[in-house]
């Protein structure tokens, strides 16, 4: 394997590697440092999945059922806000000092949630941890586009896609061992520890090329304005059709917001000296092809996250216990096929094929997982989710590879966090609105064959509440859900569809960085 010769803008595809200067991080820096972030990153993504596990016990123990739903809302409300403020300031002030700060504010934000001694409180501090959160996530991404040129990024496409397939699948089971063995206060304080070593890390091995501070103020106003307009949309996607109505005064006055806000944002990014999001990166085709995908692959990936666990555990009598088990079809698939095009990209510098291939696949497979019902076998509902899993394994990586190297480098921050924001929003959309068709087919169908009743508050009933129903009432449901999963499916392979269509325009633009050196030269 070649060594990575430098941590900034290469030449183009195809031109000589420069020898590093003096002081820049080597191939074995480099691979300490991603170690570091690929923990960062785990972190942030393990969470949710970890205190999801420990809900129960925590409203057991501290009361305040009514807020519940506050919990994620909090942290999730902070995380999806704060992302493009995080990037902004990267670009700013410095990549490594806004990227220490996050973890920080996430550590400081773990142990106040596992200190909480009522609802309130948790819910104030998880707001807290989800402000570290959207930093982790951008800096990840934004150091990776500094460290390592976008021809050898593809390396380490398969070491992001087994972090994600390891939280999806460890964060459930990890939650559960916790809670029962620890209590749910260490579900937080778990976070410690590995928070402690990446800081570590980064600090002192972290190095990027130095840069000119930028003198413009912060664009205030933008910020407010984005962030006022962001809440509204994750408010309007959570709440509705749940705590309220979707023609609701509730959800129309967070929509007219959402609007409004977002609408004066775009005003004034055209006026400031140093925007927010600085508008003109969506100028070059690339980049905003890519927002596109990105967002209609959050879409469809926690869609199914969501539903394909449901229908398992309810029409195929599967354990909860092991809920992220049965995803391993579609995360091992992801996985893998991301590795291999990661190093297909490295050593031949091409990449339009991957989104092409990724939406088709990625069509293909909600198409066949829309087609399930009550007699579908595990084994082929597992086939199903590889083909999903492989095409989400060519989208997921590539689009930010894509979309970093569509900008200059002093945008790397930003556009690092406008990819993930529309994943993101992408995502809750996804949930929202498959959610909303799933819940109403099951009620539909429970009610069309008498068994209404049984779903009458909700249409996601856990294995303890199924196996008391009556046999013709249970039989009615685990054909209403497969009916729900069926119209759920259906609707993300036809956003599939649009991922297809973006796909189909992006350009090959040749890749920042050099190509692999030949085999002679290696060291």
């Amino acid at each position: 394997m070649s060594d990575l010769k430098t941590a900034t803008d290469g030449k183009a595809a195809g031109g000589k590697p420069k020898r590093a200067p003096k002081g820049e991080p080597q191939q074995r820096s480099v691979r300490v440092v991603i170690g570091a972030l690929m923990i960062a990153m785990l972190l942030a993504m393990l969470d949710n999945l970890i205190v999801g596990t420990a809900m129960p016990t925590i409203v057991g123990d501290l009361g305040g059922l009514e807020h519940l739903s506050w919990v994620v809302t909090a942290y999730t409300l902070a995380t999806a806000a704060s992302t493009p403020i995080w990037g902004k300031l990267g670009d700013m002030y410095g990549r490594k000092g806004m990227f220490l700060t996050s973890i920080v504010i996430f550590l400081v934000g773990s142990v106040l949630s596992g200190m909480s001694q009522d609802m309130s409180q948790l819910i104030g501090f998880r707001a807290i941890q989800g402000l570290g959160a959207g930093g982790l996530m951008v800096g990840v991404m934004a150091i990776i586009g500094d460290l390592v040129p976008p021809r050898e990024r593809g390396k380490y496409q398969g070491m992001m896609a087994g972090v994600m397939a390891i939280a999806m699948i460890g964060g459930p089971l990890v939650g559960g061992t916790i809670t029962d063995h620890l209590g749910w206060r260490w579900a937080f304080y778990i976070n410690l520890p590995l928070g402690i070593v990446a800081l570590a890390m980064v600090t002192a091995v972290l190095h990027l090329p130095k840069r000119e501070k930028r003198k413009a103020k912060v664009d205030y106003l933008g910020a407010v304005l984005l962030t006022v307009g962001i809440t509204a949309i994750v408010l309007v996607t959570t709440w509705g059709g749940s705590q309220y109505d979707w023609n609701s005064a509730v959800i129309m006055e967070l929509i007219a917001i959402g609007v409004a806000s977002l609408a004066g944002f775009v005003f004034v990014e055209t006026k400031a000296a140093e925007p927010m999001i600085p508008l003109h990166i969506f100028r070059n085709l690339n980049f905003t092809l890519m927002s596109v995908v990105g967002f209609m692959a959050g879409f469809v990936m926690f869609g199914a996250v969501l539903f394909l666990p449901l229908f398992q555990q309810s029409v195929q009598g599967a354990s909860a216990t092991n809920s992220g088990l049965l995803l391993l079809p579609m995360l091992l698939s992801m996985m893998v096929v991301s590795l291999i095009a990661g190093r297909v990209t490295t050593s031949s510098g091409r990449y339009k094929i991957f989104p092409i291939v990724g939406s088709i696949l990625m069509v293909a497979g909600l198409f066949l997982l829309s087609t399930m019902d009550t007699g579908t076998t595990r084994l082929t509902s597992g086939i199903y989710m590889a083909v999903l899993g492989a095409g989400m394994g060519f989208l997921m990586q590539i689009t930010m590879l894509v979309a970093q190297n569509s900008v200059e480098l002093k945008d790397m921050g930003v556009a690092s966090s406008a990819t993930t924001l529309f994943r993101t929003l992408g995502s809750s959309f996804g949930v929202a609105i498959m959610g909303a068709l799933f819940t109403g087919r099951v009620q539909d169908e429970m009610a069309a064959r008498g068994g209404g009743g049984a779903t009458a508050h909700s249409a996601q009933l856990d294995a303890a509440s199924l196996a008391k129903l009556p046999v013709p009432v249970r039989d009615a449901y685990e054909f209403a859900v497969s009916s729900g999963t069926h119209i759920a499916f259906l609707v993300g392979a036809s956003v599939g569809l649009v991922a297809l269509v973006a796909a189909l325009f992006v350009k090959e633009v040749p890749l920042r960085g050099a190509a692999p050196e030949p085999a002679d030269s290696m060291v």
